[in-house]
């Protein structure tokens, strides 16, 4: 169905209403084209307004216009919403709407990236990027709901832009074609990073040192990170210690070396319960693109009682974290959006506790389900809100076992593989071993039938107490995976690409099954 729009604010939303021009595409043109998308209003609308005149030659033709479309609207939303600070009636209000300013920011980001005729960009990046903007948008809308305080003010910013987006995303659908692997790493992973993550002797690679007791370039990360050029890669080696702080990445190709799990730690204690929004209780939030990181603890000390609050928010294209762990207990790792891959990790959590709308692939990491605030554990909560986006969550070769605190009561805590946090939610499990804490059911609701038709879960040669499939949910979305073909769309060389990128890395990989 699509989404109302609201004109609640009339001087805000009055351009809208009023913008008329002599000139426009063919109207016959603009309808016929715009019945091919998901969204016809919308896209009928606004082109039917437009200040262009030029005839819509053929589908990549209506794809630029469309997307254009989009960004236009994006950037008008943008201003818009500058304007909406005025209404913030308290704290939490404010909190969300400072979330919301940052998302329409970073989707008007990637809106321009796939516009720009100097980005060299094949179809799937394309995709992959209109798939963040519309994440954007829609965690926009979920920080003011988590914070409950919807009511009032998301009527105030409801707009077509969602929309638009859904559009571009069913224009530049294509069928996707496998790259290589080298060395273990998609191909994205570049020569020298590669080197860098497997290096015996990180410090020595690094731009900068930091460590607390003075012996470094610096005493506090978020310093190091703040010293950090503009462009171009720049590593940190971070020496063992526990940092508290907060971190917000928005460099690209930014490097943090720990001195191993455990070892090197970076800890905050944000929440939900503690009045942040989800997005914003990140201990370290990597926003920008070619983020690594290997041997660091991602923590966040909030516990169990303060429910969301996030350990780690990956939203950084091409983001690779070798060596590390992630601790915290519900949403503790959030693969928030674009391509990612896990490797050798450590992962520890109670409720969704891997969760986001990236395309993301977890390789050889340890999965652990810790004692949970009531009597359920959900590992993951993929967040596909459209069946076009190119994401899901992808965990092969792993191990799924209980935390020591959950292993004297596993038999009264039902865990479960995942949940559909969103109506078109994806995540497959494959080779991996499934300890005896799963539920014989596998998955389950997250509210009532929603998303059970439209989701895709799978399991692939999993094996372990917990792997039998004959228990299973009888959804439609659920699928024991049995042949090879299906089950290599989910593999690194497939659904992230890995082949183009990861090989630069130098963080060990397998492409295929």
């Amino acid at each position: 169905m699509e989404r109302q729009i609201y004109f609640l604010i009339t001087l805000l939303f009055l351009p809208h209403l009023l913008f008329q021009t002599t000139h426009s595409y063919d109207l016959d043109q603009v309808k016929s084209w715009c019945n091919k998308t998901p969204y016809p209003r919308p896209c009928e609308y606004f082109l039917s307004n437009s200040p262009s005149h030029a005839h819509i030659k053929d589908k990549s033709h209506f794809l630029t216009i469309s997307t254009q479309l989009a960004l236009d609207q994006a950037m008008s939303a943008k201003s818009n919403m500058y304007l909406l600070e005025s209404q913030c009636r308290n704290e939490l209000e404010k909190a969300a709407w400072t979330d919301c300013l940052h998302l329409y920011q970073q989707t008007i980001q990637k809106l321009n990236q796939t516009m720009n005729p100097n980005t060299k960009c094949t179809q799937y990046d394309t995709q992959t990027w209109l798939s963040t903007a519309l994440t954007n948008l829609d965690t926009c809308q979920t920080g003011f709901v988590e914070l409950g305080v919807h009511d009032y003010f998301l009527p105030l910013i409801s707009n077509d832009v969602s929309m638009l987006i859904s559009n571009t995303l069913a224009l530049n659908k294509a069928p996707y074609k496998q790259t290589g692997y080298k060395h273990g790493f998609p191909t994205w992973v570049k020569p020298r990073d590669r080197k860098l993550l497997l290096s015996p002797s990180p410090a020595s690679q690094a731009n900068v040192v930091v460590a607390q007791d003075g012996s470094g370039n610096y005493k506090t990360i978020g310093d190091a990170i703040n010293a950090a050029p503009k462009s171009g890669p720049y590593v940190i080696y971070v020496k063992t210690g526990t940092y508290k702080e907060n971190l917000d990445i928005k460099q690209n190709f930014i490097t943090i070396l720990g001195d191993g799990i455990g070892n090197t730690k970076i800890t905050g204690s944000k929440s939900v319960g503690g009045g942040s929004t989800t997005f914003k209780s990140a201990t370290v939030a990597a926003d920008g693109d070619g983020f690594i990181a290997r041997g660091i603890s991602f923590i966040n000390t909030a516990g169990v009682q303060k429910h969301q609050a996030v350990a780690l928010r990956s939203s950084s294209d091409k983001s690779v974290f070798y060596s590390c762990s992630f601790e915290g207990y519900q949403d503790t790792l959030y693969a928030y959006s674009d391509r990612q891959f896990y490797k050798e990790c450590y992962i520890y959590g109670t409720v969704d506790f891997i969760f986001g709308n990236a395309a993301v692939v977890f390789q050889d990491c340890n999965i652990y389900a810790r004692k949970p605030l009531d009597n359920e554990n959900t590992i993951t909560a993929q967040g596909r809100t459209d069946p076009n986006q190119n994401t899901g969550i992808s965990i092969q070769n792993c191990v799924v076992a209980a935390a020591s605190d959950l292993e004297p009561v596993q038999s009264s805590i039902k865990t479960y593989l995942g949940r559909p946090w969103k109506a078109y939610s994806r995540t497959v499990f494959m080779e991996t071993n499934l300890g005896s804490l799963i539920d014989p059911a596998g998955w389950v609701e997250w509210n009532g039938n929603f998303a059970l038709n439209t989701l895709y879960y799978g399991e692939y040669k999993n094996t372990g107490a917990g792997s039998s499939t004959s228990g299973r949910v009888n959804w439609e979305g659920y699928h024991v995976i049995n042949s090879s073909t299906v089950a290599s769309a989910f593999t690194v060389g497939n659904f992230i690409d890995g082949n183009s990128w990861l090989p630069a890395t130098n963080v060990p990989f397998q492409s295929g099954l």
